[in-house]
């Protein structure tokens, strides 16, 4: 007998009414009063919950799962979500996690999906995989730790540095894409991509960042070279600056040239919040925020070209204009002497430095109430551009997957 399959789901006590009033058109949807109803009669279960709260959730619930079921989680940040499973799921649970490797409002089609074989028989892997195929997303299959190093190499740092601008801006006061020297090329992407991170909820950043060992130490170095750049700019040591950009260069981006970048002008000044200047000139900047990822990346050992197969669409964007930066050497000579002669960015790259620091100081104290707080501090600052950096930022995104090559 052929069984029409179901859909089981439930949430917070408090959004049970609301839920199934959403879905009352939905027949094959059912929702339920709480995870225990919907543990003991499903046979595939995903927990979509926060990070933080992993354990909790899975140590209330995961005694009631149905025989032989299998189990999986969505948090970014799999230790916790694979200790918590082994610590309070019965022992003839088959577990198999997951994780989309994009934001919200992103077509998962071609895009990374994780899936960790975890605790299962051939049969129950392959039935999550069928199930979740209807994403049309490229499946790649990893370890748990696996997946939280690749995740920490692709993402904590790029958040961070994104989180770090939105930071800075609103200690200035600024919203850049009112302000002629932030329009155009590069400062279009670290616009966009700053508000688009802004307008998520911000457990979606804080898990990654705070639970996975090897993005707390990555967010560290960040904050570590952001500083000893910027005090190299600030006593004008032209020499070493240099040398160390180069050296930084030379070993993320192996002296390659300018053929076959993932970003180029035209695509980069597609895309802006505020309008270009009349006589279109370009405002000179010696971008801070790249030197210092690609100058976090050689101290770590990091090339980010091998984790392209599980990079986000937000790593893309970021590797591509770092890439397009390090790749242009009359760019990259400009930046330096900008850095060292030119005051112009000197209050931002000030702010940006403390706020750099604070980010990697409440990561490294696994504050997340801390974090939370100043992320949705700066989140209201920029809310009134939320909706047109969104739209602009999936048409960004889409062009640029178009654009983007795997390593």
């Amino acid at each position: 007998m052929l069984i029409s399959p179901r859909v089981h789901a439930c949430d917070l006590p408090e959004r049970y009414d609301a839920l199934v009033e959403e879905f009352r058109d939905r027949p094959k949807v059912e929702i339920m009063p709480n995870g225990h109803l919907v543990s003991r009669c499903s046979d595939y279960i995903i927990y979509s919950v926060e990070a933080k709260n992993i354990d909790a959730v899975v140590k209330t619930f995961g005694p009631s799962t149905k025989l032989g079921a299998i189990v999986g989680g969505q948090t970014s940040c799999k230790a916790p979500e694979i200790a918590a499973f082994e610590k309070h799921l019965p022992s003839d649970v088959s577990i198999v996690s997951c994780h989309s490797l994009h934001g919200p409002g992103v077509d998962p089609k071609g895009q990374p999906l994780v899936l960790i074989k975890h605790r299962a028989s051939d049969a129950d892997f392959n039935f999550v995989e069928n199930v979740l195929s209807c994403f049309s997303s490229k499946h790649v299959h990893l370890t748990a730790a696996q997946h939280d190093r690749i995740t920490a190499d692709t993402q904590a740092v790029t958040h961070a540095a994104f989180l770090s601008m939105g930071a800075a801006w609103m200690a200035n006061n600024q919203f850049p894409w009112e302000i002629p020297r932030y329009i155009g090329g590069i400062e279009n992407v670290k616009i966009n991509v700053t508000l688009r991170i802004y307008s998520n909820k911000w457990h979606v950043y804080a898990g990654l960042a705070i639970l996975n060992p090897s993005a707390q130490a990555q967010i560290k170095q960040y904050a570590e070279s952001v500083t000893e750049l910027f005090k190299l700019m600030l006593a004008g040591q032209r020499e070493e600056l240099r040398s160390r950009i180069h050296n930084a260069g030379a070993a993320v981006f192996k002296g390659q040239g300018n053929e076959g970048l993932l970003l180029r002008d035209e695509v980069l000044d597609r895309f802006s919040l505020g309008r270009k200047k009349e006589n279109g000139l370009r405002v000179k900047n010696n971008h801070l925020s790249l030197l210092a990822m690609v100058d976090c990346w050689w101290k770590l050992g990091i090339v980010p070209y091998d984790h392209m197969i599980c990079s986000t669409p937000l790593f893309r964007m970021w590797l591509g204009i770092t890439e397009y930066l390090f790749r242009n050497p009359e760019l990259l000579e400009e930046v330096i002497d900008t850095a060292v002669e030119d005051n112009t960015f000197r209050a931002d790259d000030l702010e940006f430095t403390f706020a750099a620091r604070d980010w990697s100081s409440r990561v490294s104290l696994g504050h997340f109430d801390g974090y939370r707080e100043k992320f949705e501090d700066i989140q209201k600052y920029f809310a009134p551009r939320f909706p047109e950096a969104t739209r602009l930022g999936n048409e960004m995104i889409r062009t640029i997957m178009e654009k983007t090559r795997e390593g």
